[in-house]
């Protein structure tokens, strides 16, 4: 098995891209080990002390630890991700999946849209994901995910970025703000 390693613009959080298909659609974010249940390979990576969430996606698995500093964690992670693999667990066990789109009203279908189709393969890119919270009032809430969690730029890309493509397309919106999970 190969595993790449990629940069992201949070230097606390890095992507790992297993030759390997991580999950077969969506996305999952942890951010402890009481949150990872389902999850096998997130489970055993919160076995390391540094490491404070896991997002795994379709292709890649991001990782962020305590410190800046990957020299020697990076090695074991790697390790830790080969040995899930080949120790036949699944990445996610099987889980029931809502689907609550049904009850979207056209703005937030809308919303939705557009964050699926131009927002998150670029955030995906950098390691991260955005997820819609909320739309109140006016304002859209998201969750930042992965490397976009607690990234220096992520609020820079949530007001100029975000924001801006939300009000072009949707006048609805006033603001986008950031929530905590």
């Amino acid at each position: 098995m190969f595993i790449q390693t990629e940069q992201t613009p949070n230097p606390a959080t890095l992507k790992f891209i297993p030759d390997h298909p991580v999950l077969a659609e969506g996305t999952r974010y942890y951010g402890s080990i009481e949150d990872a249940e389902t999850s096998p390979l997130a489970k055993r990576l919160f076995g390391f002390e540094e490491v404070t969430a896991v997002f795994l996606s379709t292709d890649f698995i991001s990782i962020t630890q305590t410190g800046t500093d990957w020299d020697d964690l990076k090695s074991l992670l790697l390790g830790a991700v080969m040995d899930h693999y080949t120790s036949g667990l699944p990445v996610v066990e099987a889980e029931a999946e809502a689907n609550d789109d049904e009850d979207d009203d056209d703005i937030v279908r809308q919303i939705k849209d557009i964050l699926n189709e131009k927002v998150r393969p670029a955030v995906a890119r950098d390691g991260g994901d955005i997820v819609f919270h909320s739309f109140e009032e006016g304002i859209i809430y998201l969750h930042m995910q992965g490397a976009c969690s607690g990234c220096p730029s992520s609020s820079m890309t949530l007001k100029h970025g975000i924001e801006n493509l939300m009000k072009f397309y949707i006048p609805e919106v006033l603001e986008v703000r950031q929530i905590e999970a």
